[in-house]
């Protein structure tokens, strides 16, 4: 798949503004973002004419245009055209219909023409994120804007007519309308958690039609913001640009949050969740996604000050402030995960000296293998970057309350001005001891393929959910990332509504560190692995295989798009093996 650019002479293109459309033209996809939801008191003629254009509407909006012929496209090929001189489409061709939708991913702005085609909807080569080609609607995550998507019409000559709103060609994304400010009646959903999941349960509740009382219950201070960029520490970001949406919206959505307070008890025979603020909340339906908490290791020491973990936006503020901008500091990272490489790429820069510190015998190693671990390491050692494998921290020693440095397990002393801990996470469940709730000893919530937990009118989603993973056999699984987070809000919403949906999760995960993008989808323990491409430049593909050579995972180093090509392929619930790439070992790609 390729951009295809094509300029017409301006004589040559049709601008057309409301027009009728011939009976003989064929017809497709919508004019306008379908973002409908229904309000208090809608009619049913109002329900069936969403999508539709009034003729009343001003034509200054709308923007129509011939963009290439019939035969351009082949069958399930996508690609970007300009319409008129108002901005650009992409138009898709799949079991002989067009569609047209935004070009980028609403999430960070990937180009979606370089993504993976799947049956009715496009994936995010970057992310994973997922829109349906027929509404724009964003169907799986990260990210909370659906595509605007464009009316496409065939004409007899064969022409591929698209219709589109010029703002939403400038904006290249919409957000459903989610119904009316004033609730119709009494029910009331209680959401526990003010992250990614919570969020997008309420905006799926509201945008479905739910018209009860939505309580959005938020131990931070802050509305619902981009927690990605938490781990990225860079430059001071206001909270306001992180924020996913501005009060307003929620204002409009009738969806109260309750800011910088903290559920401390749910009683499900009481339907009622008591509030740190001493207020109880009475609910009909209740949503659990609290999420992690950092762990911190018991070591002496470990509570002087210029300690951090990295969670949430207070402690990106916070490690900042701590670096300052004289590059003097000695910073220590204990982890050779992804938050610990992610802290120490963004950090290094701003420091006198980077350590990283772990138990692994390379960065990743546990994930990628030795091989890729090895190269990784590479890359880190030539920013400056100094590890210490196979040993962990022992006790962090201070000066007047500030940590000075840190001893190692292998009789290494380290010196430390800071100290950022990447070490794991436990869960912010131990409210929930006492409720009757299934828990796993560890305090995951166990969960059906519908979100619901053991107690009715309970559901648990995000990293706290001990939940079936299509991609695994719809083994049950407990897996913290924001993508699958915010999947988890859209299907607990619509199990709340009754609309049944069952979870189909194939997990997907992607870290960039000094430029290298990595990418991950699947999941489950390999047996053994097959290495494509050049390790040394970390340009490269690995293909993770189980005792019967299934390929349960893929992952990829700069080699986009191939990880969202496999995460549709299991998505459509086909499978892979190492025979399959004998000869080619990407040939299954040109199916995705």
């Amino acid at each position: 798949m390729f951009v295809f650019r094509r300029r017409f002479n301006l004589n040559k293109v049709a601008n057309y503004f409301l027009q009728e459309h011939s009976n003989n033209n064929k017809i497709m996809g919508t004019s306008s973002s379908r973002s409908f939801s229904p309000k208090c008191g809608t009619s049913k003629n109002e329900n069936e004419n969403r999508g539709t254009i009034s003729r009343t509407e001003s034509t200054n909006h709308y923007v129509e245009s011939v963009v290439c012929k019939e035969n351009d496209l082949k069958e399930n090929e996508m690609k970007v055209f300009d319409i008129g001189e108002e901005g650009k489409v992409l138009l898709v061709k799949q079991k002989g219909e067009f569609s047209a939708v935004g070009t980028k991913c609403t999430h960070y702005g990937a180009p979606l023409v370089t993504g993976a085609l799947g049956d009715g909807r496009v994936r995010c080569p970057w992310h994973g994120a997922c829109f349906n080609l027929k509404t724009g609607d964003i169907e799986d995550f990260p990210g909370f804007d659906s595509l605007p998507c464009y009316q496409v019409t065939v004409t007899e000559k064969g022409e591929v007519k698209v219709r589109a709103k010029i703002s939403d060609l400038k904006t290249n994304k919409r957000s459903k309308d989610m119904g009316s400010r004033a609730p119709c009646d009494d029910t009331s959903v209680v959401i526990i958690g003010g992250g990614p999941s919570g969020a997008t349960c309420a905006e799926t509740l509201r945008g479905e039609g739910f018209k009860g009382r939505i309580t959005i219950v938020a131990k931070e201070n802050y509305l619902p913001y981009d927690r990605i960029k938490i781990s990225k520490i860079t430059t001071p970001t206001d909270i306001e640009k992180l924020q996913v949406r501005n009060q307003e919206y929620y204002t409009d959505a009738n969806i109260d949050i309750l800011k910088g307070v903290e559920a401390t008890k749910l009683e499900p025979q009481a339907k009622v969740v008591h509030l740190s603020n001493g207020k109880k909340l009475p609910y009909s339906t209740v949503y659990i996604a609290t999420g992690c908490k950092p762990r911190v290791p018991d070591v002496p020491g470990i509570d002087l000050k210029n300690i951090f973990t990295v969670r949430n936006y207070e402690d990106s503020v916070n490690i900042l402030k701590a670096l300052g901008s004289d590059k003097d500091k000695n910073v220590v990272v204990l982890g050779l995960s992804f938050i610990g490489l992610e802290a120490a790429a963004s950090c290094t820069q701003a420091a006198k000296s980077m350590t990283v510190v772990g138990k692994d015998t390379e960065p990743l190693g546990l994930i990628f293998g030795p091989e890729i671990g090895k190269s990784l390491r590479k890359l880190f050692e030539e920013k400056n970057v100094q590890f210490h494998f196979e040993t962990t921290i022992t006790k962090c020693n201070g000066e007047n309350g500030m940590i000075t440095s840190v001893e190692l397990a292998n009789g290494a002393t380290l010196p430390a001005d800071l100290l950022i801990l990447g070490v794991g996470s436990t869960f912010y469940t131990d409210f929930l001891k006492d409720s009757g709730i299934a828990l796993r000893p560890n305090g995951a919530v166990i969960v059906s393929d519908k979100l619901e937990t053991n107690i009715k009118n309970v559901y648990a989603g995000g990293d706290i959910a001990y939940a079936p993973v299509f991609a695994h056999n719809n083994e049950q699984m407990a897996i913290g990332h924001i993508g699958l987070s915010q999947y988890h809000g859209k299907v607990a919403g619509l199990n709340i509504l009754k609309k049944e949906t069952q979870l189909k999760t194939v997990p997907y995960f992607w870290t960039m560190l000094f430029g290298k993008s990595i990418r991950y989808a699947g999941c489950g323990k390999p047996f053994s692995t097959q290495i494509e491409g050049d390790i040394d430049a970390l340009k490269f593909v690995i293909f993770f295989f189980d005792k019967s050579d299934k390929v349960i995972a893929v992952a990829s180093c700069m080699r986009d798009p191939v990880v969202s090509q496999f995460a549709e392929l299991v998505y459509q619930g086909k499978s892979l093996y190492k025979k399959d790439l004998k000869d080619d070992p990407f040939a299954w790609t040109k199916s995705c």
